[in-house]
């Protein structure tokens, strides 16, 4: 009998073959630390081989959907051991979304505030999304002097490549309109309400479904894709930590912190 695991940074309701998953650390807008990723493997581990789970549902308590990394959490100090921390957490959230995008039940992203960063990334390995029209979304990492790095492969594998270029390199933010343009989203509701009531529709179709046919199904999509390579993760968490660890990460996040444009905007 499947048991799902005990979660601190994750509120977990199993109800009508639905587990609805509530990133569930509000004061830091559902930043993600390693417990929450831990967390996420975890409970996405526990229901793979349980078809009377249809589908799982990720949405974020309060506010805001996620904010991204809690970089303050996994950073620290600079120097070798920071580096190697930083690099084990990246790489891991980089297996936790490949394991999401793999999993057999339909996967639904309700997303409101901000869905930044890893957040974003959430977005991109979902089957239905579901997006407030004020939600605050895209890949602002390279404006923190950072790459977005696990997110990657799945942007892309969403929108295609030309768009994930344009997003990463100029660090933009958008709404959910525009996701909704782009292909991010598949319903761009008006308020909190709106996505609730457009969430059991979809979950309504879900049910109406056979699970294993759902389960084959997202099997065979997944070997169409462009599934990112452990090598490709592995040199992204690398280079992630180069920059979060570097110069340009410490004076980025900073300049975050302290509400001020980073040097290399102010130097301009």
């Amino acid at each position: 009998m499947m048991s799902l695991p005990q979660t601190r940074h994750l509120a977990l309701d199993l109800a009508d073959g639905v587990l609805r998953v509530t990133l569930d650390r509000p004061d830091v807008s559902n930043a993600l630390n390693g417990e929450m990723v831990e967390e996420l493997a975890a409970t996405v581990e526990a229901i793979r081989d349980d078809r009377s789970v249809r589908a799982l549902v990720l949405q974020g308590r309060g506010r805001h959907f996620c904010a991204g990394a809690d970089l303050k959490s996994i950073a620290g100090d600079s120097g070798a051991e920071a580096r190697s921390r930083v690099v084990a957490f990246n790489r891991r959230f980089g297996e936790v979304l490949a394991r999401i995008d793999s999993a057999p039940q339909a996967v639904a992203v309700v997303a409101q505030g901000a869905a930044l960063g890893g957040g974003f990334g959430l977005l991109c390995v979902s089957d239905i999304a579901v997006v407030t029209r004020d939600a605050k979304m895209g890949m602002p990492e390279t404006r923190l002097g950072l790459p977005a790095a696990q997110i990657l492969p799945f942007v892309v594998a969403r929108i295609g490549l030309t768009q994930a270029r344009r997003i990463a390199m100029c660090g933009l933010r958008f709404d959910g309109a525009e996701a909704y343009r782009l292909g991010v989203a598949h319903e761009l509701a008006d308020d909190a309400d709106d996505a609730a009531s457009r969430l059991e529709s979809v979950l309504a179709d879900i049910r109406a479904c056979a699970p294993g046919a759902n389960a084959a199904t997202k099997q065979i999509l997944g070997a169409l894709g462009v599934a990112p390579t452990p090598e490709l993760l592995d040199t992204a968490a690398e280079r992630f930590a180069d920059c979060l660890t570097g110069d340009e990460g410490r004076e980025g996040t900073r300049a975050f912190t302290e509400k001020r444009p980073p040097s290399w905007v102010s130097d301009q």
